[in-house]
């Protein structure tokens, strides 16, 4: 069985892409690869709605933004990440990639759900893509050699993302208050961790 370490996220969270830049730095440094068990996580379901729309402000101020701000511009430049674009616009949602990744898990294999996860990443962080947008999404699945139209049809089911809405509320069930976390046999780090504390989390030294 391969081993696993078990990373809850948010693919609108700086600290998440982050994160996963960091665990590649680690995965680098193993001989055999530790598969990511993502669990869906929901930085704004306290500002939406009853239709899961976005209509209330964050509650954070400026100041905390500009604090945020710095934090990643520091960890982008410990980590190298020349190409994340730090600025990227707060409306974007991610509840339907987080809809789409999740299905592409649950039915496709380990090596096609990782493409389309890291190509999300990708398409916001990187390109500046809109990944709220479904056609972006479809785009996405397609490259990695998913059905465009089960994404479609997955992002407009409404079992599925309450399917999805059930992991957020799950995650914090176990305690997750905040992203991303790492969780690997009882243990945890939250946070854009450097990839020392990664291998500390995971073998113990």
């Amino acid at each position: 069985m391969t081993d696993q370490i078990t990373v809850f996220s948010d693919y609108v969270c700086p600290f998440c892409y982050l994160g996963r830049q960091s665990l590649d730095e680690y995965q680098e440094s193993r001989e055999e690869e530790l598969e990511i068990d993502w669990h869906p996580f929901d930085l704004r379901s306290n500002q939406r709605n009853e239709d899961d729309e976005i209509v209330r402000e964050s509650g954070h101020d400026e100041e905390y933004y500009e604090q945020a701000r710095k934090n990643v511009e520091r960890l982008k430049a410990e980590h190298d990440a020349d190409e994340m674009v730090v600025d990227r616009p707060k409306e974007i949602d991610s509840l339907d990639a987080q809809v789409a990744s999740y299905y592409v898990k649950e039915h496709y294999d380990y090596e096609t759900w990782l493409a389309f996860d890291e190509s999300i990443f990708t398409a916001h962080w990187e390109e500046e893509r809109d990944i709220g947008d479904v056609d972006v999404l479809a785009d996405l699945a397609e490259e990695a050699g998913v059905d465009p139209e089960e994404v479609r049809d997955a992002v407009s089911d409404d079992t599925l993302r309450e399917e999805v809405k059930a992991k957020f509320s799950e995650a914090h069930q176990k305690g997750v208050t905040g992203v991303p976390t790492f969780a690997y046999e009882g243990y945890a780090a939250r946070g854009a961790v450097p990839p020392e504390q990664l291998r500390r989390l995971v073998e113990g030294q």
